[in-house]
């Protein structure tokens, strides 16, 4: 029990992160001015008497009464000196635990008045029991401890005074302020002991802890990597108290990500037991940051996070009018597709290819379908490609390893059921490293595509609901298998009328916004878009339009920033003062019925265009000759055209002997440039009547179709990209193989109005309808 003594009056000094206990001795430092105060008016006291008390918290300068601890120690000034930097050196030794009662004064120094506490020792046998327990446990405490002195045991065990034992004890410990205060406080000496008692075993407990940590981190490590080392070490320690640094918090840090990832049980343990490697590796090896990429790719996949369909076919029809006119196949294929969905709820996702000349609205189409569909879109282009690892990824034992373009876009979209454009899908080749278009065999087969496998995430992944698009100039140049998993809609080109119609609606609005521009600003009336149309593209698509009329645009933009016009009005009179003369000839066939030469159709890559053939004779022994860059198929072609001439020679009035009295060239023009194929076969066959017999060819007709030995006529491909470059010619007249007629349907209404076309099976059919007289009319010839 503690007992109250006379009230006193002293000089306070407060303490920073010290505890003076009763019969220490030791020095102390004051610098603060109130504290040197404290001291002086100590030394004017004959005692020499002090008041000394800890602050609550170390980093304050000016403590309160509130911040200071209510119990301390009454203390003897034993010594003063005065150091060179400015601050007192003062050797105190503690007498009796006081508690402050009232602070006196807080100007110049704390003046306070205090009450003695004094414990009472009992001195029976728990006492006694608990000052050997105490000492038992401190001297296995200096046995694992480094921080106190082995010697220390020797001083305090002479000490018999229980009260006098716990306070010396408690000094030597490196405990916390709080702790030490704790002792202080405690007046009662038993209450003492076994407080002591609890924190010394607490210590040893943590320094036993210490040890095992240390001896578990020395059989990991070589003595001789002390960095090493210590960062093992900071890692047990971590482990231990459960803080989260280094790979304990990069490991969280994922299984954090793993529980919010909508993903299969079997794709969950994978990621699970990737995250217990990382765990295992040191923080100091190369293969941790290969190991967190691959968990880090595992759980950015949206592997069954899935956008919701908007099945609306109403909707989805105007969003497709609105972003292209025309192609109407197309559309039809994708409110098609809605309204299966609607019907089935679940629908494996279909795989079209969009076939067509550049510039006709391909990719922009795709982007419109998943707006329609309300769906992530997301688009890689395939040009080029001719690693197989690019579709299926790097195995992960090369160094640089990653994923296929399939699942980078994946990641990209960001659900399990984008529409996923593959661009130029015709445009991929092959090399040593592989065949990317053998790999795209089972990303596009709707059977296989469920469990897709990539080499470098190692675990299947479901493309089955992803809505795959692909483009293509030349579906011929499309392997065969990989052709036969798609769906094919060919998107030819746009007739004269629909270009005016996009150049109104969508073209010449883009532009005007793009170039900052405005309705009032700049007009460009119909007769110059069509005159645009005419003499200054000539193409299936409209990307060469686009961007005459952004010329048109720039032109207008400088004049009227340069103030010279406020409004700028295009017009068919004026369009050549903004764009020059006029490129292309339209709608003016030869100006007159010429011998040896006749107009073909041809189908390219880019559309279709007309071909001209010339035949010259000349003087020789039956040579025929061949030019202009013609592919093999083109040259046979030609054979076949002549021998099917030197067999009608007689009914044609052709001398049956031309052949060994005069050579024949054949010449197609624009010579730098390739040109194969069979339907050239009718035009030469016509071209070489045509110089043989000296009957003009019709400069109004256009003809397309292979011809055989017997003059027969075969149908060809393409007709529809044929036709409209007919019509953007100016051709009137179109003769087509027989077998062609059912193809007629495609040709839209508006090019079939301004063209003739008729149907033949004989190459003498052509010739009577090609030629302006018939050669087989001996009184007219």
């Amino acid at each position: 029990m503690a007992v109250k003594e006379e009230e006193r009056t002293l000089p306070l000094l407060p303490l920073r992160g010290l505890i003076v206990f009763p019969t220490m001795v030791l020095h102390l430092d004051v610098g603060r001015e109130r504290s040197v105060q404290a001291l002086e008016k100590a030394m004017v006291d004959d005692e020499h008497h002090i008041l000394l008390a800890t602050q609550k918290e170390i980093q304050i300068e000016e403590p309160l009464a509130e911040d200071i601890y209510e119990i301390g120690t009454v203390a003897k000034v034993r010594q003063m000196l005065k150091l060179p930097n400015g601050t007192i050196r003062v050797l105190v030794e503690g007498l009796k635990r006081a508690r402050i009662k009232e602070y006196v004064d807080l100007e110049e120094c704390y003046i306070v008045t205090y009450e003695e506490l004094a414990g009472i020792d009992e001195g029976d046998m728990d006492t006694e029991a608990l000052m050997r327990s105490v000492l038992d446990h401190f001297e296995q405490y200096l046995r694992l401890s480094k921080k106190v002195s082995p010697e220390t045991y020797s001083v305090v065990s002479d000490i018999e005074e229980p009260g006098r034992l716990a306070d010396v004890i408690t000094s030597h410990l490196p405990l916390k302020i709080s702790d030490k205060q704790s002792i202080l406080e405690t007046i009662d000496v038993k209450a003492r002991l076994e407080k002591l008692l609890a924190i010394i075993h607490n210590e040893k407990e943590v320094l036993e802890l210490e040890k095992k940590i240390s001896s578990r981190v020395k059989k990991q490590m070589e003595k001789t990597q002390k960095e090493y080392y210590l960062r093992e070490q900071m890692k047990a320690i971590q482990k231990e108290l459960g803080e989260k640094e280094g790979r304990l918090a990069e490991a969280e840090e994922l299984r954090e990500k793993l529980a919010e990832l909508e993903a299969s049980e079997d794709v969950k343990e994978k990621i699970e037991k990737e995250i217990d490697r990382l765990e295992k590796i040191p923080t100091t090896s190369a293969e941790g940051g290969v190991v967190r990429t691959y968990i880090e790719w595992l759980l950015d996949l949206p592997w069954q996070r899935v956008t919701v369909d908007d099945l609306d076919l109403a909707k989805a029809e105007t969003i497709l009018d609105e972003d292209h006119y025309g192609l109407e196949k197309v559309k039809e294929r994708v409110l098609e597709y809605l309204a299966v969905q609607q019907m089935v709820k679940q629908l494996k996702g279909p795989i079209l290819c969009l076939a067509g000349p550049p510039g006709v609205g391909k990719t922009s189409l795709a982007r419109s379908i998943a707006r329609a569909l309300n769906r992530h879109f997301v688009r890689i282009s395939l040009g080029g490609v001719r690693d197989e690892a690019e579709i299926r990824g790097h195995r992960r034992t090369y160094v640089g390893a990653m994923p296929g373009r399939i699942i980078q876009g994946m990641k990209q979209a960001g659900s399990a059921n984008p529409v996923f454009l593959l661009d130029e899908i015709d445009k991929m080749s092959m090399d040593f490293r592989g065949d990317p278009s053998a790999a795209l065999l089972e990303v596009l087969d709707p059977n296989q595509n469920n469990t897709f496998s990539d080499h470098y995430i190692e675990i299947p992944f479901d493309l089955s609901k992803v809505m795959f698009v692909t483009t293509a100039n030349a579906v011929h140049n499309i392997p065969r298998p990989l052709l036969d998993r798609m769906e094919v809609i060919y998107i030819s080109g746009y007739t004269e009328l629909e270009k005016e119609q996009i150049s109104k609606s969508y073209l010449i609005p883009k532009q005007l916004k793009e170039h900052g521009l405005t309705k009032e600003q700049l007009q460009i009336q119909g007769a110059a878009t069509l005159k645009l149309i005419r003499h200054y593209t000539r193409e299936a698509g409209v990307r060469n339009l686009e961007r005459t009329i952004g010329t048109l645009c720039r032109k207008a933009a400088k004049q009227i920033v340069s103030g010279k016009k406020n409004k700028v009005v295009i017009t068919a009179k004026n369009l050549e003062e903004y764009l020059g003369p006029e490129k292309f000839r339209y709608g003016r066939a030869e100006e007159t019925d010429q011998v040896g030469m006749a107009t073909g159709l041809a189908w390219t890559e880019t559309g279709g265009d007309t071909l001209s053939v010339e035949v010259s004779l000349l003087p020789g022994k039956g040579k025929l000759t061949l030019t202009g860059q013609l592919g093999d198929v083109m040259k046979e072609s030609a054979q076949a055209a002549f021998s099917f001439i030197r067999s009608r020679a007689e009914a044609l009035n052709i001398d049956p002997d031309f052949h060994e009295k005069m050579d024949v060239h054949v010449h197609v023009p624009e010579g730098a440039i390739p040109k194969d194929g069979p339907s050239a076969g009718i035009t030469m066959a016509t071209a070489l009547v045509s110089a043989l017999t000296n009957i003009p060819v019709s400069r109004f007709v256009a003809m397309t179709g292979e011809i055989t030995l017997r003059g027969r006529v075969l149908p060809i491909g393409g007709l529809k990209e044929k036709a409209l470059s007919a019509h953007r010619a100016g051709i009137q007249h179109v003769i087509i193989p027989k077998d062609n007629e059912k193809d007629l349907e495609e040709i839209p209404k508006s090019v079939r109005k301004d063209l003739v076309f008729t149907a033949v099976s004989q190459m003498d059919e052509v010739l009577k309808l090609a030629l302006v007289r018939d050669p087989y009319d001996r009184e007219n010839n």
